[in-house]
C-alpha cells in the first residue's frame, strides 16, 4: 500500500528568477545597512569615549591647579610636623572640600605599600559643601602616595551624588630624590553637571546613529533597486517574449496540424495541401524572425535598421497583401518619407489593418476600412479607421497591453504596433472614428523628401 504523495512545501519549492533577484536586493539592502551600522556604532562609541575622557581631563587640570596652589600654603614646623595654619587662614577648605592626610613615620621608613587604613587625617572640613565618606578620601590618598604621583578617581557623596576626588602627594622639606611622599592633599569636585551633559551627548549620538542607519538602509534599498532593475527588466522582457512567441505561433501551428490531418485523410488535393503548408511555413518563419528581432531590440542587443522609407508605398503594399475576404479597404496616401525600420513598420501597419478587418464590422457584414497616409509637420501619420461597433469603454485604457483587444479576445497586434511606434520615437493613439467605429493613428517621425533622381 503506497502512501499519498505530499506536495512540496513552500521552502522546498525552487524560487523563480524574479524571486531570486528580489531576494538578492533584500540581501544587498541588509548588507548595506549592517555595514553602515557597524561604522556608525564604532564612530559613536569613539565620540562618547572621547567626550568622557575630555571632561574628566579638563576637571582634573582644574583640580590640579587648585590643589597645587593650596600645597604652596602648606608648611612644616621645626620638628617636621605639618602645619596647616596658613592654609586654613588663607583659603577656605569647606568648598571645595580640601582634605589633608599624612603617612605615619614608621610606614614611610619601612618603604612598604601604604594601606588606606594606615593614613592619618591631619585636616578634614567640618561642614563641607560635598560630604564624602572618609574611605573614599583614604583610597585616593593611598593611590597617590603609592604611585608617587597625582591620582584621581570617581566617587559618591554621602547622599549619592557623583563627585571626583583628586589627590596630590607632597614631600617633606629638603627631601631626597628617592624620598617617599609625606602625605597628600585631596580635593573634591561635583560632577553632576558634567555627567548629565555627557549623557545627553550619548543619547544624541545614539539617536543620530539610529537615524543614519535607517537612512542608510533606505538609500541601500533604493540603490539596490537601481542595481537589480536591469535584471528585472530583462526577466520581464524574457517573459514577454515567451508569451508573445507562444501566442503568435499557436494559430499557424494549429493550421499546420489541420492540414496534416486533412492530407492523411485524403480529403483534398495533395498539391493544394503542399502549397498551403509551404505558405504557412513561410509565414511562421517570418513570424519567428519578427519575434526574435523584437526580442533583440527590446533587450538592447540590436538596433533599429532605420532608413529613409516611402511610407505611402509601404502602406499600399500592405493593404494589397492583406486578406480582405470580401471586406473593402480603401487607401488615400500622399507621398511621405519617414526614417524607420521597414520590416517593423510593415508589421505595425499590417497589425492595424488586420485588427480593423477582424473587429471593425458587425457580425455577418463586410468591413469598410479607410487607410490614410498624410504628412503632419515633423511627423507622418497612418490613420486606420473602420465603420464597426467602436471600442468598448472598459478596454479603451488597456487596449495596447498584451493580450487585450476591443473584442475581449487575446491578441498582440495592437501592443506590437504600439511598441514599434514608441521604438521609433512616435506614438499610437486611438479614438472614435467619423463613422462610429474605431480610429487608430500611427505617428512616425518624418524624414527628408526623396530627390528628383530617386
Amino acid at each position: 500500500m503506497t502512501g499519498a504523495v505530499r506536495p512540496p512545501s513552500r521552502r522546498s519549492r525552487p524560487l523563480t528568477p524574479t524571486a531570486r533577484v528580489r531576494r538578492l536586493r533584500r540581501r544587498i539592502t541588509l548588507l548595506f545597512a549592517l555595514t553602515s551600522a557597524v561604522g556608525l556604532v564604532a564612530m559613536a562609541a569613539w565620540a562618547v569615549r572621547a567626550d568622557d575622557v575630555r571632561w574628566r581631563d579638563q576637571m582634573d587640570r582644574t583640580m590640579s591647579a587648585d590643589t597645587n596652589w593650596a600645597l604652596g600654603l602648606l608648611e612644616t614646623d621645626e620638628d617636621g610636623r605639618l602645619d596647616a595654619g596658613v592654609l586654613l587662614d588663607t583659603a577656605g577648605t569647606a568648598c571645595p572640600p580640601l582634605h589633608l592626610l599624612s603617612v605615619p613615620e614608621d610606614a614611610a621608613r619601612d618603604a612598604r605599600r601604604i594601606a588606606p587604613a594606615d593614613l592619618v587625617v591631619e585636616h578634614a572640613p567640618r561642614e563641607p559643601c560635598l560630604a564624602v565618606g572618609g574611605a573614599a578620601v583614604r583610597r585616593a590618598t593611598a593611590a597617590a602616595v603609592n604611585a608617587d604621583e597625582e591620582r584621581s578617581l570617581d566617587g559618591r557623596t554621602t547622599t549619592g551624588g557623583p563627585v571626583r576626588l583628586f589627590a596630590l602627594p607632597f614631600y617633606p622639606p629638603e627631601a631626597e630624590e628617592d624620598a617617599r611622599p609625606q602625605g597628600a592633599l585631596v580635593t573634591v569636585a561635583d560632577t553632576a553637571a558634567q555627567q548629565a551633559g555627557h549623557r545627553r551627548l550619548a543619547w544624541r549620538v545614539t539617536g543620530g546613529c539610529a537615524l543614519l542607519v535607517c537612512l542608510s538602509a533606505l538609500v541601500g534599498h533604493l540603490l539596490s533597486g537601481r542595481a537589480v532593475r536591469p535584471a528585472l527588466e530583462a526577466l520581464d522582457r524574457q517573459e514577454s517574449f515567451l508569451a508573445d512567441a507562444a501566442h503568435d505561433l499557436r494559430t499557424p501551428a494549429a493550421s499546420l496540424r489541420t492540414l496534416a490531418e486533412t492530407a492523411l485523410r485524403g480529403d483534398t488535393d495533395s498539391t493544394d495541401v503542399h502549397r498551403r503548408t509551404l505558405r504557412l511555413a513561410e509565414g511562421m518563419g517570418s513570424l519567428v524572425d519578427g519575434l526574435l528581432t523584437r526580442a533583440r531590440l527590446m533587450s538592447g542587443t540590436a538596433v533599429l535598421a532605420v532608413e529613409p522609407l516611402r511610407l505611402d508605398q509601404l502602406v499600399e503594399a500592405v493593404v494589397e497583401d492583406a486578406p480582405t475576404d470580401g471586406h473593402r479597404v480603401s487607401v488615400e496616401a500622399r507621398e511621405a518619407v519617414v526614417v524607420a525600420d521597414p520590416d517593423l513598420v510593415r508589421r505595425a501597419v499590417a497589425n492595424l489593418v488586420g485588427n480593423a478587418l477582424v473587429h471593425g464590422h458587425a457580425p455577418g457584414a463586410p468591413a469598410e476600412v479607410e487607410v490614410t497616409v498624410a504628412a503632419d509637420g515633423p511627423s507622418t501619420t497612418v490613420t486606420v479607421e473602420d465603420a464597426g461597433p467602436g471600442l468598448p469603454p472598459e478596454v479603451a485604457g488597456a487596449l495596447f497591453d498584451r493580450f487585450r483587444s476591443g473584442s475581449r479576445s487575446t491578441g498582440l497586434g495592437l501592443s506590437i504596433a504600439s511598441w514599434v511606434a514608441h521604438a521609433h520615437g512616435g506614438s499610437l493613439t486611438t479614438g472614435p472614428g467619423r463613422r462610429g467605429g474605431a480610429r487608430f493613428v500611427l505617428r512616425l517621425p518624418s524624414g527628408e523628401r526623396p530627390s528628383a533622381e530617386g
